[in-house]
């Protein structure tokens, strides 16, 4: 799942008032911190980005990063000690850490994550994907932008921030113009072709 669809589905899930907003919208974020982190190092060493995502992505050292971030152990751990503690900032940023993990782990296929690690290497190797048209990618976006929208308007009462209300359009419009932009791409080339059997 895209980042920026966790950070508003979390806070349509979790958020108890404005004020955990920033807290909420961290932890969605923060497992996916590793993979910003590769992706600023790689454009500094100009890696093109079929390398960047066929190869670099699945050398050791970064799959480590990524998969401890996403370790779903460590954040129940800190999810623990936050409720523990009676520090509910630490519990809604390891709790926003957890459904962010929780939600991908239905939409990853070849890059499924190691959600067990450091204690277990297993992989659920989902049969579908957030991004992968080979399983069912363009059904499992739709499904993103939508619920995504849904959560936007559900959100958009409760937000007094103008600047947050503008990132929650801009993502929306963004999603809907890449999507009918990946539509028109794929469907472009089989209408020219019908249009031209048509004439035929």
């Amino acid at each position: 799942m895209n980042t920026p669809s966790h950070a508003i589905l979390n806070l349509a899930l979790l958020l108890p008032d404005s004020q955990a907003l920033p807290i909420i919208a961290l932890g969605a974020v923060l497992p996916d911190i590793p993979m910003f982190l590769l992706y600023g190092w790689a454009k500094m060493r100009r890696i093109p980005a079929r390398q960047l995502w066929t190869q670099t992505y699945f050398l050791p050292f970064w799959q480590n990063w990524t998969d401890l971030f996403h370790s779903i152990p460590i954040a129940v751990v800190g999810l623990g000690l936050g409720l523990l503690s009676h520090s509910h900032a630490t519990a809604l940023l390891f709790g926003s850490a957890v459904l962010h993990s929780l939600l991908d782990l239905p939409v990853h296929h070849d890059d499924a994550h190691r959600h067990f690690f450091p204690f277990h290497n297993y992989r659920f190797i989902s049969p579908l994907s957030y991004w992968d048209p080979r399983h069912h990618g363009y059904i499992v976006a739709l499904v993103e932008i939508l619920l995504v929208l849904v959560a936007t308007v559900y959100l958009f009462p409760q937000v007094e921030s103008v600047i947050v209300k503008g990132i929650f359009i801009t993502v929306n419009v963004l999603y809907l113009g890449v999507y009918l932009l990946m539509f028109v791409r794929r469907r472009l080339p089989n209408l020219f072709c019908q249009a031209a059997l048509n004439r035929d």
